[in-house]
């Protein structure tokens, strides 16, 4: 089991490769006037406070976006991701880090969608709330995602984005992501989807990956990041991994420019690596 509410880990590795990557598929949709869609089926809350509550206890963030913050000499798609996550952020708030819901709201245009998803009651409460007042552009529904997702294949644009991050909580859930995927490319082949995954000392995140690739073997890239050895004991997340079905053409230049710098910036221990893979048609 591994216990991942959104709120402990707020702004860790893990959120930073997984924002980075969402917010870099965004900008690339957005070079089109087309409208689309993006449909979170996790959403969390859509807001951490890093200075109180879950997120405090830990303080996972002083090794994650922090580290970012305080670099210099960025390549510009990190530059670009962090002037978005200032964007993502409420006026005048201060020790907030956005989840992917409010990263994707600070890159949707006036005629994009955000369909979000969260079935945990507390989340979804506060996730309304930090939603209160946005219209008919962002639709909010406690539904478990994998199922509440399947109303929204195809989309009427034809384009979207799909994130599907659940927290892992159960061994099962890697089934249901491959499951879920399989069933979304039958209803809409071509839209851009994102896996977040952790990676552990155990074989399901590996045989999920494996498992994608062959949904969709001409048109996906993985790609993970280890920020440090895997602990003795065999338990705790190492790094995580983000795995694109239909990725940006552009991506793997972009991914070989920046990997190294995230990888330098955020390493605990010198064992601490990246990995990219792709097949593009």
């Amino acid at each position: 089991m591994l216990s991942y509410r959104h709120a402990f880990h707020a702004g860790n590795h893990a959120d930073v490769l997984k924002h980075f990557v969402l917010t870099q598929v965004l900008d690339y949709f957005n070079q089109k006037d087309k409208p689309y869609w993006v449909i979170d089926t996790h959403a969390g809350a859509g807001l951490y406070q890093l200075d109180a509550g879950f997120a405090a206890q830990n303080a996972e963030w002083v090794n994650g976006i922090a580290k970012l913050q305080q670099a210099q000499h960025l390549p510009t798609a990190l530059q670009q991701f962090l002037h978005t996550f200032q964007k993502a952020c409420p006026q005048a708030a201060q020790n907030l880090y956005p989840g992917s819901p409010f990263f994707a709201r600070a890159l949707l245009r006036e005629q994009d969608k955000l369909r979000l998803f969260e079935l945990h009651p507390a989340d979804y409460k506060i996730l309304l709330e930090n939603f209160a007042g946005e219209g008919r552009q962002v639709k909010i529904e406690m539904q478990n995602g994998f199922e509440g997702i399947k109303a929204c294949l195809p989309p009427p644009t034809k384009r979207a984005v799909v994130l599907i991050d659940p927290p892992y909580e159960l061994k099962e859930d890697y089934r249901h992501v491959a499951k879920c995927l399989q069933d979304c490319l039958k209803r809409f082949a071509t839209g851009t989807y994102l896996v977040w995954y952790p990676l552990l000392q155990r074989a399901e995140p590996l045989q999920m990956v494996e498992a994608l690739k062959k949904l969709c073997p001409n048109n996906w890239l993985n790609v993970t990041l280890s920020i440090k050895a895997p602990s003795k004991d065999g338990f705790g997340m190492y790094g995580s991994g983000m795995f694109i079905i239909n990725p940006p053409w552009s991506f793997p230049k972009m991914l070989q420019e920046t990997m190294p710098v995230l990888r330098d910036l955020l390493a605990l221990d010198e064992v601490a690596n990246f990995t990219l893979s792709h097949q593009i048609s």
